[in-house]
Order: structure tokens, then sequence, then C-alpha cells
């Protein structure tokens, strides 16, 4: 069974998830993966933590596939973004408006020399879960959950031990619901 879209956004939180719409273009891309290490700047990892890098990695790849095989003219992507510091995650989901162009159920492999074709190879290999979901009224939603560490200062249960989101429930490495 799937973790939904929103199964970590929607766990309130001391912590506000970021939400944003950008535009279908390289350039909604770029500003998308901007956005997301600043609220990790927000939320405690500096710019250059291994988290932060992490966690732009995959939402330029996300972002980057829902401009290039998402996009619908006139239509936005979508990004959302939620921190769980109670179970170490970042929550990714990157929708868009293509709802016949799903992920495959493995990621492709793609020639040494070829110029594309890695980015859900990366994503496979940063996240601990990963999959997609349609969207309604149209559209998918692809998610990723991607370890992180606490910020500094910060236990799992916040600078004074309060417990601030609740657990995730995902699906194990591997089991992605791609229909």
């Amino acid at each position: 069974m799937a973790a939904e879209p929103g199964a970590l956004t929607d766990v309130p939180s001391a912590l506000p998830p970021l939400v944003a719409q950008f535009a279908s273009t390289p350039r909604g891309a770029r500003l998308a993966r901007r956005l997301a290490v600043r609220r990790m700047e927000e939320w405690g990892y500096p710019p250059a933590s291994d988290a932060s890098c992490t966690v732009a990695l995959v939402v330029a790849e996300l972002a980057a596939n829902a401009v290039r095989h998402g996009r619908v003219p006139g239509r936005d992507f979508g990004l959302r973004l939620a921190v769980d510091t109670a179970a170490c995650l970042v929550r990714i989901e990157v929708s868009d408006a293509a709802s016949a162009k799903r992920i495959p159920a493995t990621p492709p492999s793609s020639a040494p020399e070829g110029e594309s074709g890695r980015g859900l190879l990366l994503v496979e290999a940063l996240a601990v879960f990963w999959g997609s979901v349609p969207r309604h009224p149209l559209g998918k939603t692809v998610w990723a959950d991607v370890p992180v560490t606490p910020p500094t200062g910060m236990s799992r249960y916040g600078a004074r031990g309060e417990t601030l989101m609740g657990g995730l429930t995902s699906p194990h490495r591997g089991d992605r619901d791609v229909s």
C-alpha cells in the first residue's frame, strides 16, 4: 500500500511545509530548487549541508521531469516540501498536470555517454521511499522521502523535547504505486 501525497504534509507541525506553484519551464524548476534550499535553511539545515544538498538535488530532478515530461500548456507544476523531525525525513512532492505519462516502475537504465535518463536513478539512490500517485482531477504527483539528521541544536523531538510531527507511514523501498 502506497502512502498518499500529503500523508506527511497534512500532519500539523511547528515547522510549516512549503507549498508553491511554478511555471512549467526550466526557470520554474530552478526556482523550485532555490526555494527548497531556502526552506531547508529556515528549518535549520544550512544550504551547504548534506540534507539541504540532497533535498535540492531531488527537487531539481523531480521538477525537471515535471517540466520535461509532465508539461501541459497553460498549467503550472506544484511543489510541497515538509519535514518530519520524528521520522528524520523530508517529504518532497512534485505535481504536474499530465496524467497520461507515468513514471516507470523501475528507473530506466541509460547509456553511459547519454545526456539524460539518470534523474530517477538519483532519486532511487537518495530517497528511502519514492513513488507516484494520480492527482485528481488531473495529473500525477511524484513523491520522495529523503532521510535527514536533525539540524544542529535539535533532537528528533525538537529543541525542548516536544514532538514536532507525527510518524510517517510509507511503503517499503521498491513498492511504488504507478497505476
